[in-house]
């Protein structure tokens, strides 16, 4: 693993800690374990970023189509989970003792650990889409699977569904979604919600896609271009 890989997934282990940290600190103040479920929500975020990182373990040892399709299928229908925890701001509201800027810090750093968790595992797992299908491909499936997500988070939020039902309960979770898919119109929620999630990931992703690649520009080729101007 390159020593960059590894710093990010210090930063984001840190990041988890803190949030599991602010939890922690409102539960023992407050004397009250009901927001105990965003670190449940965290270690669920951590899961597609492990099965991206198995993933690319695989590819560059060179396994079989059949593992890496096994594992990239456990990835995206755990993917949900890391974006999911920005739907936790509904639990956000007045709690005295607890003073609301203190929650709503602790909202936001469980949701932007999340977000950062599933943007990292889908970096990854592009990595290794760009060297097996090629470069356009792999940018085509960005929309398709982040709608998939956007799917997963409306499930999650609305229905009550998480990603053990479509391994144990299949047969409810297809008859959840062909429902409102027959007639999203008469399914106003489903509809605006999976549009506007999977319209604010691809954007998101496109962001810190683009600002990654950013580099500051050597030093001794600033210098030597500036001499040729002169």
């Amino acid at each position: 693993m390159s020593r960059r890989r590894i710093g990010a997934l210090a930063a984001l282990a840190l990041a988890t800690g803190f949030c599991v940290a602010l939890v922690w600190v409102r539960m023992r103040y407050s004397g009250s374990d009901y927001h105990r479920f965003l670190v449940w929500n965290m270690f669920l975020a951590w899961l597609p970023l492990l099965f991206a990182l198995a993933l690319v373990a695989s590819d560059r040892h060179g396994r079989s189509r059949l593992q890496l399709g096994v594992l990239a299928g456990l990835w995206l229908l755990f993917l949900p989970n890391a974006p999911y925890v920005l739907t936790d701001f509904v639990h956000l509201g007045p709690s005295p003792p607890v003073p609301l800027w203190y929650d709503a810090l602790m909202f936001t750093a469980c949701a932007w650990t999340g977000l950062a968790l599933g943007i990292g595992s889908l970096l990854l797992v592009h990595e290794v889409a760009r060297r097996r299908i090629g470069e356009r491909l792999s940018w085509l499936l960005l929309g398709p699977v982040l709608a998939l997500v956007s799917l997963g988070i409306y499930l999650g939020r609305f229905v009550r569904l998480n990603s053990w039902d479509a391994l144990t309960r299949p047969g409810r979770v297809a008859d959840v979604i062909a429902t409102p898919l027959r007639d999203p119109l008469a399914h106003p929620r489903f509809l605006v919600v999976t549009t506007l999630f999977t319209l604010f990931l691809i954007l998101t992703y496109l962001v810190v896609y683009t600002v990654a690649e950013l580099r500051l520009e050597p030093e001794d080729q600033a210098a030597r271009r500036n001499r040729r101007r002169v």
